[in-house]
């Protein structure tokens, strides 16, 4: 239970908030705040070696559009956090709500609530610019021993245009236009410049670079062990907790974890623990990586012990090469009559892996590993001679191969744990392990890529942190599906005892929004025949559509319907895509202020995330009820599993899904009490189909126009 001090700290700083905003109090965001200091406000000191289960020590709540969960939570998490001497991090899956809070809701917290506390944005290194790979790139054009990812990717020669977009970039940070964070560009960065331009923890020298005076990430980390509150996204949380917690960020017994966008987490989990190798890609791999090492051993000739390393590495990178190849033989053998024509990927059933196939992973899993952990030996004794720990290891050596030795344990380590994966059968008893390979067209022909993915976070999650944190909220405007809480309890492996809530929104949907289903003539079935009749229906509704928002199901749909639309329509229009997401909304609210129409073009990521109150937004257009693309090897996975186990995986998992992601499409519409619209679902399964009935109850009670 929560001590009457604690109570009464976070009772006056509610007060103070709104008194300072002239607000009144919300019941929903009062009953929320009670839920989350309530379960944070009894957690004892924790003692993880004593082995015990815990409970009780993580929340779930579910909070409307118009609650005020994100004041709600801070008010609750931030004085236990102070009282017990912990830092809070508040863990988000998009850019704009960690602008929120950073530049509204964390502001206000301690001007209008009286709290004071410390606080900052934590990214990850991939979204800030470095200089010196940049510098590197442009002087050597890729041509001193750096090894790109896949060589097919990124050629030894890059193209001038590339170039160009990398020099742009330094000529852009050194002019002081730019502060080097990639979501603060105005512009979209092709992926290949990117990669280019930025660092990891592998390559990067840290303070013995010569840039690290300038280096935009150290600048923003500066201060991030002074923050009382830390706010972050989802895959830098992950991130920290597979390098074993407290790495990064504080150290999950230290932390109190809010995870605002909750619903994300599962998928985001899954994600971070996947793998994927190309075969004839990674065979010349090897090759170029044996002649690095050679030249590494040619410069660092009067050092033994980076000798013996090196010299040791020659067999089992000899096993690696022979145990690829033997992997390659067999998979062309297996599938040859799998990846053909325009089947271009092939998914192990119950991701399970022939027994041929396991065994030749097996032994390539076996060599990997060795290597590991050798280059492991290699990149630590390059990190002590740009130290200046070891004399025969000259400081400019060090500099000059850690970066490259880092890159190359990076991809081992992805060989090494693809490999492990396709090698050992998943436990039985557990959710699988997803398995499938693709076909890759290049322009040396074809390759064949392996895929490797936990279909669920449970046990990851379960494991890494809920028994590792001081205690954690789980939030969203949408959390249930089909109005219960079962989906993500077991999507994410909370503690079946973690308490759970569902505030209700505010909003009076029954007078302020309309949720129409047109008739249609195609099903959504027939694609190519929807998609037309979708590029006919849009034609006529969007020059009467001051401001809106078309949703998508996918790329080709959306081109589809972009390349049969007239130039008078598509001059109105942001598609996703032609700019950075954020800059698209900036256009789009400009427009709207000049008194110009504005129609967006989006799909998945649009649909939530996105916040355009009042005049910015007035009809919201979902093209297709939001199922996952039917054969999604990690979708089907999951599916046939809980076939296997005599469950309903349609109105188990897919259903429900559904419901989650068109709950939150339709929330775009309302972000405060005074807007109104429209909603226009152009998809007739919604009305014909019996779990359109489902979904239908799922969502707010919106007025409805079926036709």
């Amino acid at each position: 239970m929560i001590d009457q001090q604690l109570r009464k700290i976070i009772q006056e700083a509610y007060s103070a908030f709104l008194n300072n905003r002239g607000l009144k109090a919300r019941y929903g965001q009062k009953m929320m705040i009670a839920e989350v200091a309530r379960t944070l406000g009894a957690i004892k000191n924790i003692d993880l070696q004593s082995g015990e289960e815990r409970s009780g020590h993580i929340c779930v709540t579910e909070a409307g559009t118009g609650t005020g969960k994100t004041m709600a939570y801070l008010l609750a998490s931030v004085p236990v956090a102070q009282q017990q001497k912990k830092k809070v991090i508040v863990s988000t899956a998009t850019v704009a709500l960690q602008e929120q809070l950073i530049l509204k809701d964390l502001p206000q917290l301690v001007t209008d609530a009286g709290i004071n506390l410390t606080y900052g944005l934590a990214k990850g290194r991939g979204r800030y610019f470095c200089v010196s790979r940049a510098e590197k790139t442009l002087e050597s054009q890729n041509e001193l021993g750096q090894i790109a990812l896949y060589e097919d990717e990124v050629a030894a020669k890059v193209d001038q245009e590339v170039l160009a977009e990398v020099k742009a970039l330094l000529s852009h940070y050194a002019s002081g236009d730019w502060d080097g964070d990639r979501d603060d560009l105005k512009h979209t960065v092709n992926d290949q410049v990117w990669r280019l331009s930025t660092s990891d923890h592998m390559q990067c020298t840290n303070r013995r670079c010569s840039n690290f005076s300038i280096c935009p990430f150290y600048k923003a980390r500066q201060e991030l062990d002074k923050w009382d509150l830390i706010v972050a996204n989802h895959d830098l949380v992950l991130a920290d907790l597979s390098l074993g917690g407290g790495t990064i960020l504080s150290a999950p017994e230290d932390t109190i974890y809010i995870f605002d966008e909750g619903h994300h987490l599962g998928t985001k989990t899954t994600g971070h623990f996947s793998y994927s190798l190309r075969l004839k890609s990674s065979l010349r791999w090897l090759s170029r990586a044996g002649r690095n090492l050679n030249k590494l051993l040619n410069d660092s000739s009067e050092h033994i012990v980076l000798g013996d390393y090196i010299n040791k590495l020659s067999n089992p990178l000899a096993d690696m090469e022979r145990n690829l190849q033997d992997w390659q033989t067999l998979l062309q053998g297996l599938l040859a009559d799998k990846l053909s024509g325009a089947q271009d990927r092939y998914r192990f059933a119950h991701g399970v892996i022939p027994e041929e196939l396991q065994l030749v992973s097996h032994n390539f899993a076996h060599a990997a590993e060795r290597v590991v952990l050798k280059f492991e030996q290699i990149v630590d004794l390059l990190k002590e001679g740009m130290d200046g720990e070891l004399a025969d290891i000259p400081k400019e050596i060090g500099e000059r191969w850690y970066p490259q030795m880092g890159v190359m344990l990076s991809r081992l380590q992805m060989m090494y744990g693809l490999a492990k994966s396709y090698s050992i059968p998943d436990h039985s008893g557990r959710s699988p392990t997803a398995r499938w390979v693709s076909r890759v067209d290049g322009s040396d022909g074809m390759d064949i890529e392996c895929h490797s993915s936990p279909v669920s976070a449970a046990d990851t999650l379960k494991e890494n942190l809920w028994k590792q944190c001081f205690g954690a909220v789980i939030t969203s405007a949408t959390l249930t599906a089909l109005g219960r809480f079962d989906r993500i309890y077991a999507d994410l492996g909370l503690p079946p005892d973690s308490p759970c809530s569902i505030h209700i929104s505010p909003f009076d949907f029954q007078h302020v929004a309309e949720l129409c289903v047109p008739a249609m003539r195609e099903d959504p079935g027939k694609p190519d025949l929807h998609s037309a009749e979708l590029a006919e229906y849009l034609q006529a509704l969007l020059p009467q559509e001051k401001s809106a928002l078309v949703l998508f199901s996918s790329w080709r749909q959306m081109r589809y319907v972009i390349e049969r639309l007239p130039d008078n329509i598509m001059g109105n229009t942001l598609a996703q895509g032609d700019l950075a997401k954020h800059e698209i909304l900036r256009l789009h609210r400009e427009r709207i202020d000049n008194d110009e129409q504005s129609v967006i073009f989006g799909l998945a990521s649009f649909s939530e995330g996105v916040d355009l109150p009042g005049k910015y937004l007035t009809h919201v257009i979902i093209t297709k009820l939001p199922f996952g693309v039917p054969d999604d090897p990690v979708d089907a996975t999951y599916s046939e599993w809980l076939e296997s186990q005599g469950r309903n995986s349609f109105e188990e998992w897919v259903v429900p899904m559904a419901s989650m992601r068109l709950t939150q499409a339709t929330g775009r519409l309302l972000r405060t009490e005074s807007d109104k619209g429209k909603i226009t679902l152009l998809d007739r399964r919604f009305v014909t189909k019996r779990y359109g009935k489902q979904l239908l109850a799922a969502l707010p009670p919106y007025r409805r126009n079926f036709s």
